[in-house]
């Protein structure tokens, strides 16, 4: 993940008050931001940053701010003890005070009800009422929050405690915590079978509890003081700010996963912006960011098994294949998947842990620990092979045993754009490398020297190859698509408009490649069959291409009949049964098995046969191979297929061409035809050149 911001903004000294942002409330469309800077209330536009106004009404310190949930208004809270209610253009309706500085703000998210707090009491306020309610508190309320029901409302106090309180103020639980309570949230994923918050607390602590006072899992060591704790409105990650002057990404259970952005001084508040992947930050230099969060696929593919983060602490193996999935859970930040046969290598900010495959099986699922490698491996791509890792660095590539032990190092003369496993004996593996000058190189991982293959004039971008490894499929930065002889260097197929390219694993003369929403593939010397599809392509098995669209992985069924029909046309009959494996129809499986046989392509013609489990021509088929064996001519046998097959009088003209004319009468008779055998030798005997037929009768 990264982050990059779209805009900030610095917001000037006025009216004598110190320009600090205490307070960040969006708009829960996502489309404005308030914030209390100064004196001023603020309100930007939050896709560009914009300010749309600077509202004067308070006299002292702007504290907090809050948006109701139907986004018509807001508030305001200020060190000169007044709240001010505005409407969503701007305009201030309602003002009301209390005997102390407001500390905090939070509406309801149910209701309308506005909950306010000082260093001294509490009070609650609605529309329907014409005054505010106010309960006294035995310590400085420094923060507040509404349950996801609306009926509790949580206060974060000075002196460590916190209570939840019912809509009528009266304290139901009482936490106790080990310093000042500056910050808390309710996770608000509606799905979690708990109401969950989340405390942050003075003693540089994050904890976790449930509406019930209970606490979940264990208090996690910040290393600083937290200011602010907010959800994203999924709930499943969580942005921490404060006196560390940085805003973390952390997991719904708080683990640390990475640093979003870091400031020129204490954050005060960073609130996620509604329904997407920015967050805005304010700090203690008066200073507003807004940060776009770019969440980017980590996942590795071997064939058929894919992995992937997810929620970024987990990693799903998918079978493309069963379509199975499991999960694991490995309770840290995935930075890096790699996948290889039984391998799966996943690293994590201080280890990379190998997990092998429980069984020697192509459809097991069941992963468990190998070893652990215990460094810290920073690294642009990472693969795994039998017992190695190896690791991307820009130029080099590095390979670690799985102890954790630098074998070997190459340095290259370009940047490493594209690394791919392609097999190999175990610890002798060979290794496809893309380079940006266009370099393509084979490495083993037992030779210190690589191999060139291909000298391109473009960046790569993606490679593979054939099954045989005979040929090498090639994707530029200008979206060619090429494909190489690699005993000749020649150049043997191109075409434009691809962002990825795959050959056929188990079918030498088939490669497929995507791009502009379409999928082409190509087979042998035949013209190309195309189809719409959005997204990649990264593998190629038979008749299924897996195409990554976004993050999800699908698998494609492609037809192979167009394939088929071509071969045979060119009466390529082992070549067609090859992509018959591959996934045909059981029509297509008898037509080839019928072609076959009329081309006397018997070994063919028997699998194909046995295919569609017909054994009446398989019967056939031991006759002939009998009668070949035996001498007979070939346009017997002929004969005797098309009589199979129901074509009598083509039969019947080839048993006579056989000087076997007493067969075509024997067929006729057998099917009680004597009419269509009277007029056949009638027929046979005029080509014979002689008008009487009795010798044939």
């Amino acid at each position: 993940m990264r982050s990059v911001v779209t805009w900030s903004d610095t917001a000037p000294e006025r009216d004598g008050v110190r320009s600090v942002c205490y307070d960040i409330a969006h708009k829960p469309d996502g489309t404005q931001l308030v914030t209390g800077v100064g004196s001023r209330v603020l309100v930007y536009d939050s896709s560009d940053g914009d300010l749309l106004h600077s509202l004067k009404g308070h006299k002292d310190a702007v504290y907090t701010v809050s948006y109701s949930r139907d986004g018509k208004r807001f508030a305001s809270g200020a060190a000169d003890k007044t709240i001010i209610i505005w409407t969503s253009k701007a305009e201030g309706i309602l003002k009301y005070s209390h005997n102390d500085a407001i500390q905090c703000l939070a509406y309801n998210p149910v209701t309308q009800q506005l909950a306010s707090a000082t260093s001294s009491d509490f009070g609650l306020w609605s529309p329907e009422q014409k005054s505010v309610a106010k309960h006294k508190v035995s310590s400085k309320v420094l923060t507040m929050g509404w349950s996801n029901c609306g009926q509790y409302l949580a206060l974060g106090q000075y002196d460590g405690s916190v209570s939840i309180r019912d809509k009528g103020g009266g304290e139901k639980v009482l936490i106790q915590r080990n310093g000042p309570v500056w910050s808390l949230a309710w996770n608000p994923n509606k799905d979690e079978p708990h109401d969950v918050m989340a405390i942050g607390c003075w003693d540089g602590t994050l904890a976790f509890y449930q509406l019930n006072g209970i606490q979940v899992g264990k208090d996690k060591a910040l290393g600083f003081d937290p200011c602010s704790v907010s959800y994203f409105s999924n709930g499943e990650y969580m942005c921490i700010g404060g006196t560390d002057r940085k805003v973390t990404l952390a997991t719904k259970e708080g683990t640390t996963l990475t640093q979003i952005c870091e400031r020129n001084s204490w954050v005060w508040c960073c609130q996620p912006r509604p329904k997407q992947n920015y967050v805005a930050v304010g700090c203690e230099d008066g200073s507003i960011s807004m940060h776009q969060l770019i969440f980017s696929t980590v996942h590795g593919l071997y064939q058929d098994r894919y992995a992937y983060r997810d929620y970024m602490t987990d990693v799903i193996i998918q079978h493309l294949i069963t379509e199975q999935k499991v999960r694991i859970k490995c309770r840290d930040y995935v930075k890096k998947i790699a996948v290889y046969k039984d391998r799966l290598a996943v690293q994590l900010p201080d280890r990379v842990v190998i997990y092998e495959l429980l069984h020697d099986d192509a459809y097991d699922m069941h992963y468990r620990v190998s070893t652990k490698i215990q460094k810290k491996l920073d690294c642009n791509l990472l693969v795994v092979t039998s017992h190695h890792v190896i690791l991307c660095l820009e130029k080099k590539l590095q390979l670690y045993t799985f102890h954790g032990v630098k074998e070997r190092e190459w340095v290259l003369e370009a940047v490493i754009r594209y690394i791919k496993v392609v097999g190999g004996p175990e610890n002798r593996e060979g290794l496809l490398v893309g380079l940006k000058n266009g370099m393509i190189l084979k490495i083993f991982i037992d030779n210190s020297f690589p191999i060139q293959l291909i000298k391109h004039t473009s960046s790569i971008r993606c490679l593979d190859l054939s099954f045989s490894r005979s040929r090498l499929a090639v994707v530029d930065e200008s979206t060619s698509v090429l494909v190489y002889d690699l005993a000749s260097k020649a150049l043997v197929f191109e075409d434009k408009n691809a962002n990825s390219v795959a050959w056929n694993t188990e079918f030498e003369e088939m490669f497929c490649y995507s791009g502009n929403g379409q999928l082409s593939i190509k087979t042998g010397d035949f013209p190309i069959h195309q189809q719409k599809l959005q997204g990649f392509v990264v593998g190629f098995k038979g008749s299924k291409i897996f195409c990554l669209h976004y993050v999800s992985m699908q698998t494609i069924d492609v037809p192979q009949s167009a394939s088929l029909y071509r071969f045979l046309e060119q009466k390529n009959y082992d070549r067609a049964y090859a992509v018959a494996c591959l996934g045909v129809t059981e029509n297509d499986w008898r037509l080839l098995a019928m072609t076959a046989l009329e081309g006397l392509s018997l070994v063919v013609a028997r699998k194909s046969f046995i295919r569609i489990r017909d054994m009446r021509y398989i019967e056939l088929l031991n006759r002939i191979e009998k009668g070949l064996r035996a001498g007979d001519p070939e346009v017997l046998f002929l004969a005797e297929i098309y009589a199979h097959q129901g074509k009598y009088q083509e039969a019947a003209k080839l048993y006579a061409k056989a000087d076997r004319v007493e067969k075509a009468m024997e067929m006729f008779s057998d099917l009680r035809q004597f009419d269509e055998a009277k007029a056949w030798a009638e027929e046979y005997a005029q080509t014979k050149g002689g008008g009487d037929k009795s010798h044939v009768v």
